[in-house]
């Protein structure tokens, strides 16, 4: 027995001198690592100026929605007592932390690409205020959204269900917010945000789009929608959906940004599951049904079915 316990002992400290030795090479290792940090080919953000926080949007995304939702998602109870004050406090609350990354947004991209001064923290408070003033006009959007899903879904069983767990409400309203901020001419932020929204949710929305009133993402998986999409009102899209760019060359990150590359999509229009709807000058006439699993580079007449022929299945 004594002979074993000699065994572990001595092999544990070959184990701890092995270990040492591995440390000792760790300054040298840290000493090559930062001086990469200065390589002008590598990314990186060594600024005394603080970028947006990915913390910081979620928070906010979170508290917006107790504002657009009262009662839905507050952390305590909310009833008509409290309501007032509640509400102030989560108002105030999201002004600061809005004006703050707003802020630190601008001013990244101001110091990055050397732009004139835009009296950063001056817009920051401005823009903040702004899209808490637009928030009863939000709410309204989402209710309408909410109303349209629920009544296209036998499956839901109430508006309560569809505002605490649908994923296409979460994205569209993740999207409406940062689809504000976009116009307001808040740079970074709003992708921040719908891509947080594009990892809960598996929709991805750019806040660029335009999506118009009663816009329905029914489950959503999958759905894509590019930044220059034009949606009109009544949309039902389904899992799967992409509406995006044809293929785009080498080049066309600088020569085709700004430009449309996205189709439009005009009012009631239902598109099935699976769909690929692709082109800037693709339009998708009112009323019609894209049906599943189809591919879409030309436009479509108002009032058209686009269905795929009855696949043959075999089998053996």
């Amino acid at each position: 027995m004594a002979s074993k316990a000699g065994f572990k002992e001595s092999s544990c400290r070959v184990d701890m001198a092995t270990l040492s030795n591995f440390r000792k090479r760790l300054p040298e290792v840290a000493e090559n690592i930062i001086e990469t940090c200065h390589d002008g080919q590598c990314y990186t953000h060594i600024d005394y100026e603080p970028i947006p926080s990915r913390e910081s949007v979620i928070e906010i995304i979170e508290r917006i929605q107790e504002v657009l939702f009262p009662g839905y998602f507050n952390r305590g109870r909310l009833d008509p007592a409290n309501l007032k004050y509640t509400l102030g406090q989560s108002i105030s609350v999201l002004f600061d932390a809005l004006s703050e990354q707003i802020t630190r947004s601008i001013r990244h991209e101001c110091i990055r690409y050397d732009l004139p001064c835009s009296e950063c923290a001056e817009q920051g408070h401005q823009i903040a205020l702004s899209l808490l003033e637009s928030v009863p006009t939000l709410r309204e959007s989402l209710a309408k959204d909410v109303r349209a899903t629920y009544e296209g879904d036998p499956a839901s069983k109430s508006h309560d269900e569809i505002i605490f767990s649908y994923p296409g409400i979460f994205a569209t309203m993740v999207y409406r917010i940062a689809h504000a901020l976009f116009e307001l001419g808040v740079p970074l932020l709003p992708r921040i945000m719908t891509e947080y929204a594009h990892a809960r949710t598996g929709i991805d929305i750019h806040p660029g789009a335009r999506i118009g009133a009663e816009f329905v993402i029914d489950h959503g998986t999958g759905v894509v929608i590019g930044e220059t999409t034009e949606i009109g009102d009544r949309v039902r899209i389904y899992q799967g959906v992409t509406l995006g760019a044809l293929s785009l060359p080498k080049d066309a990150g600088d020569r085709l940004r700004g430009l449309k590359r996205h189709p439009t999509i005009e009012d009631d229009v239902i598109v099935y599951s699976g769909a690929t709807i692709l082109g800037g000058d693709t339009v998708i006439g009112a009323r019609s049904v894209i049906g599943g699993n189809v591919w879409i580079t030309r436009s479509v007449p108002p009032d058209t079915k686009v269905l795929m022929e009855d696949p043959r299945l075999i089998y053996k």
